[in-house]
């Protein structure tokens, strides 16, 4: 394991321990309150979420690297950076931190299958890589449960500390990964323009197309602007620090984070977008 892959798992930590300093035992008991809004968000992450993914590759006919890279990164949804964005666009807050609770127990076990299919995929018989599904499972179990219960019990031990560290947290794991990112082109530099090309348009037609389809099904279950623009945005945001992490520290393939490092920058715009809508729409509707 290289400097550069212990880095971002250490990235990885801060953010999970970061998200854990922001979560209580009532935003999981939460989950059994909202049956229906955590149904439908929990159905656009975990299942609608990696299928758009594949048929989106497949039509786009994109490299295979691309390809596995935008698939690991849809076996990621959520995390820390959808719940600050639910908060700017004045948003279910609520709703998108019970969406991560939620997320962070079952994708444990969800991503290694979602992984393994698109090796499959995607790889030819020469190229196959077995990955070691309850490896894969204690690898994501130790780098997200560990870190947010670590965080949680201070939050719940020491709250003012937790609150006063929660921001700190963010801006730390936020530079550790923009210079990941910096490194990770750098050291691409020779194949990074066509890479660069295939894996924008990707993850932009990803992001769009899920966040789309999650304020549809939203509206469609008959949920209030707040909770389906939450789903929407829970839908769309996906964590590529993890996706990063897992195609540099577990599959050993820089090749495969440049999708979900690529998508780490343009969901800043996208999420600009949605934030300035999100605020229109609260100050017309007070």
């Amino acid at each position: 394991m290289d400097l550069g892959t212990i880095i971002l798992a250490v990235a990885l930590i801060i953010i999970m321990f970061g998200m854990g300093l922001s979560l209580t035992l009532q935003d999981f008991t939460r989950l059994f309150q909202r049956p229906k809004a955590i149904i439908v968000g929990l159905l656009n992450q975990i299942i609608l979420l990696p299928i758009i993914a594949y048929v989106l590759v497949s039509v786009m006919n994109v490299d295979t690297d691309i390809a596995i890279g935008v698939m690991i990164l849809a076996a990621c949804p959520g995390g820390p950076t959808s719940n600050l964005i639910t908060h700017l666009a004045k948003g279910d807050t609520s709703l998108s931190v019970s969406l991560t609770a939620a997320n962070s127990l079952i994708t444990i076990f969800t991503i290694p299958f979602v992984i393994d299919f698109a090796l499959k995929q995607f790889l030819n018989a020469n190229e196959m890589i077995q990955i070691d599904k309850l490896q894969t499972v204690i690898q994501i179990f130790v780098v997200v449960i560990i870190p947010v219960t670590v965080g949680m019990a201070i939050k719940r031990s020491k709250p003012t500390f937790a609150d006063s560290m929660s921001k700190p947290v963010k801006i730390a794991s936020a530079a550790v990964l923009f210079l990941v990112i910096i490194a990770l082109v750098l050291k691409k530099k020779e194949d990074i323009i066509p890479y660069l090309q295939q894996a924008g348009f990707a993850t932009l037609a990803l992001n769009l197309i899920t966040m789309s389809i999650g304020f549809a099904t939203a509206k469609i279950a008959k949920l209030n602007f707040a909770q389906s623009l939450t789903i929407s945005i829970e839908s769309g945001i996906q964590n590529g620090t993890m996706a990063i992490a897992i195609a540099s520290g577990i599959l050993l393939n820089e090749n495969y984070a440049i999708a979900p490092a690529v998508y780490s920058l343009i969901m800043f715009l996208t999420s600009g977008i949605v934030i300035g809508i999100g605020m229109k729409m609260a100050n017309s509707n007070p």
